[in-house]
């Protein structure tokens, strides 16, 4: 069974598990998420292997991190991810890319990435729930932040922190590639909750 085969089982194992452990029905969690209720029942079933968007709004609706819906088997307390070992979770053909390093949910989902982004790309995310945090540190390059439509330059050596409940984007207008380490906070979910208004 080849990697991607074995995330996309996970996937679904873990989804169901966990929309099991919050009380929500398929319709419930596909109104948190946004997220149709067949693509759901497709992903439960390890039929599909969605997109980084669809899994990051799954995991927030649920309250838990992407690790937590993409693991394998949790493992002791300490938990080492050797080099190249992290969650690709996605890249480009210029060679862009995020890889998921590490994540928690024990108190509140926690994640850390690694992001590099070459000259001219980036990535935009939707709003994440009120009350997530993101920290990045810029380790190469430059990065362009824009929050809520807002642009902000993070030199080298430098940090940021933000609310991510509203649109942000990441970008490399610079002509060296940029790379950085996010480290994201999402508040915890009860599974009882009404869905979020759109």
């Amino acid at each position: 069974m080849s990697d991607l085969e074995q995330l996309t089982q996970a996937l679904g194992r873990n989804l169901r598990r966990w929309r099991g452990e919050r009380g929500f029905t398929l319709e419930a969690l596909a109104a948190r998420a946004g997220v149709s209720r067949g693509m759901i029942i497709q992903i439960e079933q390890a039929r599909t292997n969605p997109s980084v968007g669809t899994t990051v709004k799954l995991a927030d609706a649920l309250g838990v991190s992407i690790t937590t819906l993409l693991d394998r088997d949790r493992g002791p307390r300490v938990h080492l991810v050797e080099p190249g070992q992290g969650v690709r979770m996605w890249s480009t053909a210029g060679g862009s890319g995020a890889t998921m390093l590490l994540g928690d949910d024990r108190r509140g989902p926690l994640e850390v990435w690694a992001y590099r982004l070459e000259p001219g790309e980036g990535t935009a995310s939707d709003p994440h729930p009120a009350g997530t945090l993101e920290m990045l540190h810029v380790t190469a390059g430059r990065l362009t932040l824009t929050v809520d439509g807002e642009p902000y330059e993070v030199p080298q050596g430098g940090a940021v922190s933000f609310e991510a409940n509203v649109p942000h984007e990441y970008r490399n207008d610079g002509a060296e590639p940029m790379e950085m380490t996010m480290a994201v906070s999402i508040p915890p979910v009860s599974g009882h909750e009404s869905p979020p208004a759109h």
